[in-house]
Protein backbone atom coordinates (compact mmCIF):
# COMPACT_ATOMS: atom_id res chain seq x y z
CA UNK A 1 0.00 0.00 0.00
CA UNK A 2 3.07 2.28 0.20
CA UNK A 3 4.30 4.16 -2.83
CA UNK A 4 7.61 3.00 -4.24
CA UNK A 5 9.27 6.05 -5.86
CA UNK A 6 9.33 6.09 -9.64
CA UNK A 7 10.66 8.58 -12.17
CA UNK A 8 7.25 9.20 -13.76
CA UNK A 9 3.67 9.38 -12.59
CA UNK A 10 2.66 6.78 -15.17
CA UNK A 11 5.18 4.30 -13.77
CA UNK A 12 3.98 5.01 -10.25
CA UNK A 13 0.38 4.17 -11.18
CA UNK A 14 1.42 1.13 -13.20
CA UNK A 15 3.46 -0.47 -10.43
CA UNK A 16 1.25 0.31 -7.43
CA UNK A 17 -0.54 -2.58 -5.70
CA UNK A 18 -2.88 -2.63 -2.72
CA UNK A 19 -1.58 -4.95 0.00
CA UNK A 20 -3.94 -4.69 2.95
CA UNK A 21 -3.55 -7.52 5.49
CA UNK A 22 -6.65 -9.45 6.55
CA UNK A 23 -5.83 -8.62 10.16
CA UNK A 24 -5.74 -4.84 10.20
CA UNK A 25 -6.49 -2.38 13.01
CA UNK A 26 -5.93 1.37 12.86
CA UNK A 27 -5.07 1.52 16.56
CA UNK A 28 -2.32 -1.05 16.14
CA UNK A 29 -0.64 0.47 13.08
CA UNK A 30 -0.63 4.06 14.37
CA UNK A 31 0.60 3.21 17.87
CA UNK A 32 1.43 -0.32 19.02
CA UNK A 33 3.42 -1.45 15.98
CA UNK A 34 5.74 1.53 16.35
CA UNK A 35 5.84 1.20 20.15
CA UNK A 36 7.05 -2.39 19.82
CA UNK A 37 10.02 -1.30 17.69
CA UNK A 38 10.76 2.27 18.80
CA UNK A 39 8.93 3.09 22.05
CA UNK A 40 10.90 6.31 22.60
CA UNK A 41 10.18 7.66 19.11
CA UNK A 42 8.22 10.93 19.28
CA UNK A 43 4.85 10.76 17.57
CA UNK A 44 3.08 13.90 18.82
CA UNK A 45 4.21 17.41 19.72
CA UNK A 46 1.92 20.09 21.09
CA UNK A 47 2.65 23.75 20.43
CA UNK A 48 2.02 26.09 23.36
CA UNK A 49 2.06 29.90 22.89
CA UNK A 50 4.12 30.23 26.09
CA UNK A 51 6.87 28.11 24.58
CA UNK A 52 6.28 25.15 26.91
CA UNK A 53 5.82 22.66 24.09
CA UNK A 54 5.12 19.02 24.99
CA UNK A 55 5.89 15.71 23.31
CA UNK A 56 4.46 12.19 23.41
CA UNK A 57 6.17 8.99 22.30
CA UNK A 58 4.71 5.98 20.55
CA UNK A 59 5.29 3.99 23.72
CA UNK A 60 3.22 6.44 25.74
CA UNK A 61 0.48 6.56 23.11
CA UNK A 62 0.26 2.77 22.98
CA UNK A 63 0.18 2.40 26.77
CA UNK A 64 -2.31 5.18 27.51
CA UNK A 65 -4.67 4.20 24.70
CA UNK A 66 -4.65 0.60 25.94
CA UNK A 67 -5.47 1.80 29.45
CA UNK A 68 -8.38 3.84 28.13
CA UNK A 69 -9.61 0.93 26.02
CA UNK A 70 -9.62 -1.25 29.14
CA UNK A 71 -11.53 1.40 31.11
CA UNK A 72 -14.13 1.86 28.37
CA UNK A 73 -14.60 -1.90 28.17
CA UNK A 74 -15.26 -1.98 31.93
CA UNK A 75 -17.93 0.69 31.41
CA UNK A 76 -19.69 -1.67 29.02
CA UNK A 77 -18.61 -0.17 25.71
CA UNK A 78 -18.59 -2.99 23.17
CA UNK A 79 -17.59 -3.70 19.59
CA UNK A 80 -19.61 -1.54 17.21
CA UNK A 81 -20.65 1.03 19.83
CA UNK A 82 -20.28 4.66 18.79
CA UNK A 83 -17.97 6.80 20.93
CA UNK A 84 -18.15 10.52 20.20
CA UNK A 85 -15.14 12.84 20.34
CA UNK A 86 -15.93 16.53 20.82
CA UNK A 87 -12.34 17.66 21.18
CA UNK A 88 -9.67 20.08 19.94
CA UNK A 89 -6.22 19.12 18.68
CA UNK A 90 -4.53 17.59 21.73
CA UNK A 91 -2.88 14.37 22.94
CA UNK A 92 -6.09 13.15 24.60
CA UNK A 93 -7.93 13.24 21.27
CA UNK A 94 -5.37 10.89 19.74
CA UNK A 95 -5.35 8.62 22.80
CA UNK A 96 -9.14 8.32 22.59
CA UNK A 97 -9.14 7.62 18.85
CA UNK A 98 -6.56 4.86 19.22
CA UNK A 99 -8.38 3.31 22.19
CA UNK A 100 -11.67 3.21 20.29
CA UNK A 101 -10.10 1.47 17.30
CA UNK A 102 -8.29 -1.06 19.49
CA UNK A 103 -11.51 -2.18 21.20
CA UNK A 104 -13.52 -2.45 17.98
CA UNK A 105 -15.81 0.47 18.73
CA UNK A 106 -16.56 3.25 16.22
CA UNK A 107 -15.08 6.73 16.57
CA UNK A 108 -17.50 9.61 15.96
CA UNK A 109 -15.47 12.84 15.66
CA UNK A 110 -17.48 16.04 16.14
CA UNK A 111 -16.37 19.64 15.65
CA UNK A 112 -16.35 21.99 18.64
CA UNK A 113 -17.81 24.69 16.42
CA UNK A 114 -21.08 22.76 16.06
CA UNK A 115 -24.09 24.44 17.62
CA UNK A 116 -26.46 22.58 19.92
CA UNK A 117 -28.82 21.56 17.10
CA UNK A 118 -26.06 20.15 14.89
CA UNK A 119 -24.49 18.34 17.82
CA UNK A 120 -27.76 16.84 19.02
CA UNK A 121 -28.67 15.62 15.54
CA UNK A 122 -25.38 13.77 15.04
CA UNK A 123 -25.28 12.26 18.52
CA UNK A 124 -28.85 11.02 18.25
CA UNK A 125 -28.58 9.81 14.66
CA UNK A 126 -25.38 7.88 15.42
CA UNK A 127 -26.70 6.51 18.72
CA UNK A 128 -23.51 7.47 20.55
CA UNK A 129 -23.28 5.87 24.00
CA UNK A 130 -20.16 7.72 25.20
CA UNK A 131 -18.71 11.15 24.55
CA UNK A 132 -15.20 12.39 25.31
CA UNK A 133 -14.98 16.18 25.50
CA UNK A 134 -13.61 19.18 27.41
CA UNK A 135 -15.16 21.95 29.52
CA UNK A 136 -16.25 23.86 26.41
CA UNK A 137 -17.99 20.78 25.04
CA UNK A 138 -19.69 20.14 28.38
CA UNK A 139 -21.38 23.53 28.13
CA UNK A 140 -22.77 22.56 24.73
CA UNK A 141 -24.01 19.24 26.10
CA UNK A 142 -25.92 20.73 29.03
CA UNK A 143 -28.92 21.80 26.96
CA UNK A 144 -29.24 18.59 24.94
CA UNK A 145 -28.07 15.71 27.17
CA UNK A 146 -31.58 14.98 28.49
CA UNK A 147 -32.81 14.43 24.93
CA UNK A 148 -30.13 11.83 24.19
CA UNK A 149 -31.16 8.63 26.02
CA UNK A 150 -28.45 6.53 24.35
CA UNK A 151 -25.68 8.80 25.67
CA UNK A 152 -24.94 7.12 28.99
CA UNK A 153 -21.37 8.22 29.73
CA UNK A 154 -19.70 11.64 29.58
CA UNK A 155 -15.91 11.89 29.95
CA UNK A 156 -14.05 15.18 30.29
CA UNK A 157 -10.33 15.79 29.78
CA UNK A 158 -10.68 18.76 32.16
CA UNK A 159 -11.55 16.55 35.12
CA UNK A 160 -14.61 15.01 36.78
CA UNK A 161 -17.86 16.72 37.69
CA UNK A 162 -21.53 15.92 38.31
CA UNK A 163 -22.28 12.90 36.09
CA UNK A 164 -18.91 13.42 34.37
CA UNK A 165 -15.91 11.06 34.56
CA UNK A 166 -12.41 12.50 34.50
CA UNK A 167 -10.32 11.33 31.53
CA UNK A 168 -7.06 10.95 33.46
CA UNK A 169 -8.68 8.89 36.21
CA UNK A 170 -9.61 6.31 33.58
CA UNK A 171 -5.98 5.87 32.56
CA UNK A 172 -3.96 6.22 35.74
CA UNK A 173 -3.04 3.11 37.69
CA UNK A 174 -3.64 0.68 34.83
CA UNK A 175 -1.13 -1.69 33.27
CA UNK A 176 -1.33 -0.19 29.80
CA UNK A 177 -1.88 -3.63 28.30
CA UNK A 178 -4.91 -4.49 26.18
CA UNK A 179 -5.68 -7.29 23.78
CA UNK A 180 -6.61 -5.57 20.53
CA UNK A 181 -9.78 -7.08 19.09
CA UNK A 182 -9.68 -9.03 15.88
CA UNK A 183 -10.52 -6.67 13.04
CA UNK A 184 -10.16 -6.59 9.30
CA UNK A 185 -10.18 -3.95 6.58
CA UNK A 186 -13.99 -3.82 6.49
CA UNK A 187 -14.60 -3.83 10.25
CA UNK A 188 -16.39 -0.52 11.06
CA UNK A 189 -14.00 1.96 12.68
CA UNK A 190 -14.97 5.54 11.94
CA UNK A 191 -18.14 7.53 11.26
CA UNK A 192 -17.79 11.06 9.90
CA UNK A 193 -20.85 13.13 9.08
CA UNK A 194 -21.07 14.88 5.74
CA UNK A 195 -22.19 18.48 5.56
CA UNK A 196 -25.51 17.39 4.09
CA UNK A 197 -25.25 18.67 0.51
CA UNK A 198 -28.66 17.11 -0.16
CA UNK A 199 -30.89 16.74 2.88
CA UNK A 200 -29.64 16.46 6.46
CA UNK A 201 -26.06 15.42 7.31
CA UNK A 202 -25.38 11.73 6.80
CA UNK A 203 -22.89 9.56 8.64
CA UNK A 204 -20.27 8.04 6.35
CA UNK A 205 -19.21 4.76 7.96
CA UNK A 206 -15.66 3.66 7.16
CA UNK A 207 -13.87 0.41 7.89
CA UNK A 208 -10.29 0.22 9.16
CA UNK A 209 -9.11 0.16 5.54
CA UNK A 210 -9.99 3.87 5.24
CA UNK A 211 -6.54 4.65 6.62
CA UNK A 212 -4.71 2.53 4.07
CA UNK A 213 -6.82 4.13 1.35
CA UNK A 214 -5.33 7.53 2.21
CA UNK A 215 -1.67 6.49 2.25
CA UNK A 216 -0.87 6.70 -1.52
CA UNK A 217 -2.40 10.16 -1.88
CA UNK A 218 -0.79 11.37 1.33
CA UNK A 219 2.64 10.26 0.14
CA UNK A 220 2.05 11.68 -3.33
CA UNK A 221 1.00 15.13 -2.12
CA UNK A 222 4.03 15.34 0.19
CA UNK A 223 6.78 14.25 -2.20
CA UNK A 224 7.24 10.65 -1.07
CA UNK A 225 6.83 11.29 2.64
CA UNK A 226 8.31 10.02 4.94
CA UNK A 227 11.71 11.61 4.43
CA UNK A 228 14.29 12.23 7.19
CA UNK A 229 13.15 15.08 9.43
CA UNK A 230 9.56 15.13 8.20
CA UNK A 231 7.00 16.54 10.63
CA UNK A 232 3.44 17.59 9.79
CA UNK A 233 0.98 20.21 11.01
CA UNK A 234 -2.49 21.24 9.91
CA UNK A 235 -4.76 24.01 11.17
CA UNK A 236 -7.72 21.84 10.15
CA UNK A 237 -9.91 20.44 12.91
CA UNK A 238 -9.17 16.76 13.49
CA UNK A 239 -12.95 16.22 13.57
CA UNK A 240 -13.04 16.67 9.79
CA UNK A 241 -11.88 14.10 7.26
CA UNK A 242 -9.28 16.66 6.20
CA UNK A 243 -7.51 17.02 9.53
CA UNK A 244 -7.96 13.40 10.60
CA UNK A 245 -7.36 11.47 7.38
CA UNK A 246 -5.30 13.92 5.33
CA UNK A 247 -2.81 14.50 8.14
CA UNK A 248 -3.08 12.95 11.62
CA UNK A 249 -3.65 9.22 11.11
CA UNK A 250 -1.58 8.70 7.93
CA UNK A 251 1.37 10.52 9.50
CA UNK A 252 1.23 8.40 12.66
CA UNK A 253 1.07 5.22 10.58
CA UNK A 254 4.15 6.28 8.62
CA UNK A 255 6.13 7.30 11.70
CA UNK A 256 5.98 11.04 11.02
CA UNK A 257 5.53 13.27 14.11
CA UNK A 258 2.33 15.32 14.18
CA UNK A 259 2.22 18.83 15.63
CA UNK A 260 -0.99 19.87 17.37
CA UNK A 261 -1.96 23.41 18.29
CA UNK A 262 -4.60 25.10 20.48
CA UNK A 263 -8.04 25.68 19.00
CA UNK A 264 -8.38 29.33 18.03
CA UNK A 265 -9.39 31.58 15.18
CA UNK A 266 -6.85 31.18 12.40
CA UNK A 267 -4.11 33.77 12.74
CA UNK A 268 -1.51 33.93 9.93
CA UNK A 269 1.32 35.14 12.15
CA UNK A 270 0.61 32.42 14.71
CA UNK A 271 0.48 29.83 11.92
CA UNK A 272 3.95 30.84 10.71
CA UNK A 273 5.22 30.90 14.29
CA UNK A 274 3.95 27.34 14.85
CA UNK A 275 5.58 26.08 11.67
CA UNK A 276 8.87 27.83 12.46
CA UNK A 277 9.19 26.96 16.17
CA UNK A 278 8.08 23.35 15.73
CA UNK A 279 10.26 22.86 12.62
CA UNK A 280 7.31 21.71 10.53
CA UNK A 281 8.43 20.21 7.22
CA UNK A 282 5.04 19.23 5.82
CA UNK A 283 1.74 21.06 6.10
CA UNK A 284 -1.84 20.44 5.08
CA UNK A 285 -3.36 23.91 4.77
CA UNK A 286 -6.82 24.45 3.21
CA UNK A 287 -7.10 27.17 0.54
CA UNK A 288 -8.91 29.67 2.79
CA UNK A 289 -6.08 29.49 5.33
CA UNK A 290 -3.44 29.80 2.59
CA UNK A 291 -5.14 32.95 1.36
CA UNK A 292 -5.06 34.39 4.89
CA UNK A 293 -1.31 33.72 5.07
CA UNK A 294 -0.84 36.37 2.38
CA UNK A 295 -1.28 38.99 5.12
CA UNK A 296 2.29 38.24 6.23
CA UNK A 297 4.82 40.00 4.04
CA UNK A 298 8.03 38.15 3.15
CA UNK A 299 7.31 35.21 5.51
CA UNK A 300 10.63 33.49 4.78
CA UNK A 301 12.46 36.56 6.06
CA UNK A 302 10.21 36.96 9.10
CA UNK A 303 10.22 33.30 10.15
CA UNK A 304 12.81 30.52 10.06
CA UNK A 305 10.75 28.08 8.01
CA UNK A 306 11.92 24.60 6.99
CA UNK A 307 8.85 23.61 4.97
CA UNK A 308 9.39 21.18 2.09
CA UNK A 309 5.77 20.27 1.14
CA UNK A 310 2.30 21.81 1.32
CA UNK A 311 -0.89 19.97 0.47
CA UNK A 312 -4.19 21.79 0.09
CA UNK A 313 -7.80 20.69 -0.36
CA UNK A 314 -11.35 21.40 0.76
CA UNK A 315 -12.15 23.96 -1.93
CA UNK A 316 -10.52 25.28 -5.07
CA UNK A 317 -7.03 26.62 -4.41
CA UNK A 318 -7.11 29.01 -7.35
CA UNK A 319 -4.31 30.18 -9.61
CA UNK A 320 -3.50 33.36 -7.66
CA UNK A 321 -2.96 31.58 -4.33
CA UNK A 322 -1.04 28.80 -6.06
CA UNK A 323 1.39 31.38 -7.51
CA UNK A 324 1.68 33.21 -4.17
CA UNK A 325 2.73 30.03 -2.36
CA UNK A 326 5.37 29.34 -5.03
CA UNK A 327 6.78 32.86 -4.79
CA UNK A 328 6.43 33.63 -1.07
CA UNK A 329 7.20 30.20 0.37
CA UNK A 330 9.35 28.70 -2.36
CA UNK A 331 7.18 25.58 -2.53
CA UNK A 332 4.87 24.31 -5.24
CA UNK A 333 1.64 23.45 -3.39
CA UNK A 334 -0.02 20.16 -4.24
CA UNK A 335 -3.77 20.54 -4.53
CA UNK A 336 -5.82 17.38 -4.13
CA UNK A 337 -9.47 16.36 -4.04
CA UNK A 338 -11.78 14.11 -2.09
CA UNK A 339 -14.96 13.99 -0.05
CA UNK A 340 -15.93 12.52 3.30
CA UNK A 341 -17.28 9.40 1.61
CA UNK A 342 -14.39 8.92 -0.84
CA UNK A 343 -11.34 10.97 -0.02
CA UNK A 344 -7.90 11.73 -1.52
CA UNK A 345 -8.65 10.25 -4.95
CA UNK A 346 -7.13 13.02 -7.09
CA UNK A 347 -3.85 14.75 -6.37
CA UNK A 348 -1.19 16.96 -7.85
CA UNK A 349 2.45 15.89 -7.59
CA UNK A 350 4.83 18.74 -8.35
CA UNK A 351 7.89 16.48 -7.97
CA UNK A 352 6.56 14.42 -10.90
CA UNK A 353 5.51 17.40 -13.02
CA UNK A 354 1.80 17.02 -12.21
CA UNK A 355 1.02 20.56 -11.13
CA UNK A 356 -0.34 23.88 -12.32
CA UNK A 357 -2.56 26.63 -10.98
CA UNK A 358 -6.25 25.73 -10.86
CA UNK A 359 -5.52 22.01 -11.34
CA UNK A 360 -6.48 19.35 -8.77
CA UNK A 361 -4.31 16.62 -10.21
CA UNK A 362 -4.72 13.12 -11.55
CA UNK A 363 -6.11 9.89 -10.13
CA UNK A 364 -3.98 8.76 -7.19
CA UNK A 365 -2.28 5.36 -7.69
CA UNK A 366 -4.69 2.60 -6.73
CA UNK A 367 -7.74 4.62 -7.77
CA UNK A 368 -9.74 4.90 -10.96
CA UNK A 369 -11.59 8.18 -11.49
CA UNK A 370 -14.14 8.72 -14.26
CA UNK A 371 -17.23 10.70 -15.18
CA UNK A 372 -20.28 8.43 -15.43
CA UNK A 373 -23.88 8.84 -16.54
CA UNK A 374 -27.04 8.11 -14.53
CA UNK A 375 -26.73 4.39 -15.31
CA UNK A 376 -23.11 4.22 -14.17
CA UNK A 377 -21.61 4.05 -17.66
CA UNK A 378 -18.27 5.76 -18.12
CA UNK A 379 -18.39 8.80 -20.39
CA UNK A 380 -15.60 9.82 -22.78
Amino acid sequence: MLLEPRETFEALRRDFRWKIPNDFNIGRVVADDWAAKHPARVCLQHFSPDGQHRSMTYGELASQSSALAEALTELGVARGDRVALLMPQCFETVIAHVAIYKMGAIALPLALLFGEEALEYRLRDAGACVIVTNSFGLQRLKAIKARLPALQTVISVDGPGPDVIGFRSMIEGRSGLFDIVESGPDTPALMIYTSGTTGPPKGALHGHRVLTGHIPGFQLAHDYLPQPGDKIWTPSDWAWAGGLLNALLPALMLGVPVVSSPAQKFDPHMAFRIMAEMKVRNAFIPPTALRLLKAVEKPREAYNLVLRSIGSAGESLGRETYEWVKTALGIVPNEFYGQTECNFVLSSAAHLGISKGGFIGKAVPGHEVAIIDAEGRELP
